[in-house]
């Protein structure tokens, strides 16, 4: 298994008062700091959230060199179940057009507990997608020593990052993770010549004062498995420099000081890059500990890196979600109000997909029937407030808004839980057809038309038999983009693998419409969730979505139990 840094790095949280700063409560706003001056200008990190990118993950059967479930088990060899687990937080599935099957029970909603694969290109465009649809600028690709088993899988996912990058209008850049690499003066140097300098021909590769971005992770780090010398990190930082790159360091969160988890006389180290992140995972837990860290720690941070013309790039994390540190946003929104107020130039999400870790904002099960039953994960709602899949990926959106100066610094988070302000039952991000008026061309005893927009996987439409051709259609309620129809049946095994011919069609009307996706054969396997997706050509605005059935090799009628319609 490969390295991770939760399992390296021990928690710092020696010195972290439990109350808050003197004279301020958690709730309590604070005026906000003078602007600190920037080192640089704004660019593609200076002004910008980035987040780690870690597309680690990988399924057995999904064609990685790696040939296993990469991070998701503690064998990769075997599925990932209760006794073989690497995960602490579910992802929601919804939005992924293939998943693998894994060893888990079913989830509370009854559908098969399946996983994504980090090696799949439309996974990779559907998380840069998500920070498109969101604000989040900039996406810092993890490298580890890619010298063993694991570096095939890690130069594909470079190639696939590079290309949703593109695709979907964010930057990237490369962050190396030299933790455990024996060799890592020459070899890192070997690499970037190598194999990483050329995705910055890429027009979606980050560039900070004209310079292609480069981030080193683990210099300074008061571990046995990141001992090199000062000299040697010095070496690589300096290289890096004269090969025309702006060097972004994560570093330590007690670099200041050089004490903790840092070790002494590396200052001259941290003053070579031309950013600093210092690392936070395991340092807070709660807001008493983000406003203590402001005091103590950020604010000297933010002095010192004035001083010395370094730009300061503190992380903000959601909070590890199984230990219950989230408090439904309240924790992450207070990091990013101090973070801003500081005058920090740009803020670095940990992280965007660490789902093996628990501190991911990227899409996750909302609540118990999205999580595999009898596994113990917890979901979004753990502390009693409902949450939309999406619920982090807003939050940064506004976190970043607030660090441009496009939302007024403010304690009080923006951000509803879930999209409509309320509580109850969270509506799945994004479907635009969820709950709206559908209707059909003919419908058998009770499963009427309304069962595909229910929100209900087990409920379900079904045409007149024998009758073809059939249609159900939705009603959006006004013109919207439409990229994706989302099909599905019943999970339930009983539901055997069927093909049915479906067309898409789409109408301003209700009357006058037009194909969108001609027509197919569209596989239900219960093996695959009994889910299919019909991605259109182009992004299209329609208001009335109709899906025509011409043909089933399962039933002599058009079934569907779920019809979600989506933007991206």
């Amino acid at each position: 298994m490969s390295i991770s840094r939760r399992s390296v790095i021990v928690s710092a949280l020696a010195g972290t008062a439990t109350a808050t700063v003197a004279g301020l409560s958690a709730a309590t706003p604070a005026a906000a700091a003078p602007s600190a001056p920037a080192a640089s200008p704004p660019g593609d990190v200076v002004g910008k959230i980035t987040v780690g990118y870690q597309g680690w993950f990988a399924c057995s059967g999904d064609g990685a060199p790696i040939n296993g479930w990469w991070h998701w088990s503690q064998n990769w060899g075997q599925s990932p179940s209760p006794g073989n687990n690497a995960i602490k937080s579910w992802p929601d599935n919804r939005d992924y057009t293939h998943t693998y099957r894994t060893a888990y029970a079913a989830l509370g909603s009854g559908q098969p507990a399946t996983l994504f694969s980090s090696y799949d290109q439309q996974t990779v465009d559907t998380h840069f997608s998500w920070m498109r649809q969101n604000g989040i600028d900039t996406a810092a690709l993890q490298r580890f020593n890619p010298n063993g088993g694991e570096g095939p899988t890690r130069d594909a996912m470079a190639v696939k990052v590079r290309a949703s990058a593109e695709s979907q209008g964010r930057k990237f850049y490369i962050m190396y993770d030299a933790t455990g690499w024996t060799n890592m003066k020459q070899e890192l140097k070997d690499d970037w010549t190598n194999k990483m300098r050329a995705h910055t021909a890429s027009s979606a590769y980050a560039r900070q004062n004209g310079k292609p971005v480069v981030g080193i992770w683990g210099f300074g780090f008061n571990e046995a498995n990141k001992n090199w010398p000062v000299a040697d990190c010095l070496d690589v930082v300096n290289w890096f420099k004269a090969q025309g790159c702006y060097v972004m360091g994560g570093v330590p969160t007690h670099w200041r000081s050089g004490n903790e988890d840092s070790r002494a006389g590396f200052m001259d180290l941290y003053h070579a890059f031309d950013m600093l992140s210092p690392w936070m995972v395991g340092r807070i837990a709660n807001v008493a500990d983000t406003d203590n860290f402001y005091t103590s720690v950020n604010t000297p941070d933010q002095a010192d890196c004035n001083a010395h013309g370094v730009d300061y790039q503190p992380c903000v994390l959601p909070g590890d979600l199984q230990a219950g540190h989230r408090a439904h946003g309240d924790f992450m929104w207070r990091q990013f109000y101090n973070m801003v107020r500081v005058g920090a130039q740009g803020i670095y999400i940990s992280m965007f997909d660490e789902y093996n870790e628990g501190n991911q904002i990227a899409k996750t099960a909302e609540n118990a029937s999205q999580i595999p039953v009898g596994s113990g994960i917890r979901a979004l709602d753990e502390d009693g407030t409902a949450c939309s899949s999406d619920y982090y990926l807003r939050l940064t959106g506004d976190g970043g808004r607030m660090l441009r100066g496009e939302l007024a610094l403010t304690p009080v988070r923006p951000t509803a839980p879930t999209p409509g302000g309320g509580g109850g039952d969270p509506q799945p991000s994004g479907d635009l057809a969820l709950r709206k008026p559908a209707t059909a061309s003919s419908y058998t005893q009770v499963y009427g038309p309304g069962n595909a927009v229910d929100g209900n996987s087990g409920s379900y439409w079904e045409s007149a038999n024998n009758a073809f051709p059939q249609w159900i259609q939705v009603d959006l309620g006004a013109a919207s983009a439409v990229k994706r129809v989302v099909l599905a049946l019943p999970p339930d095994p009983a539901w055997a693998t069927r093909t049915q011919t479906v067309a898409v069609l789409g109408s301003a009307n209700g009357t006058d419409f037009t194909t969108l996706a001609g027509a197919a054969g569209r596989t239900f396997d219960p093996a695959g969730g009994n889910t299919t997706t019909v991605t259109l050509p182009t992004v299209v605005t329609t208001r009335y979505v109709r899906l025509q059935f011409t043909a089933n090799t399962g039933w002599p009628a058009g079934q569907l139990s779920t019809l979600s319609v989506y933007s991206s």
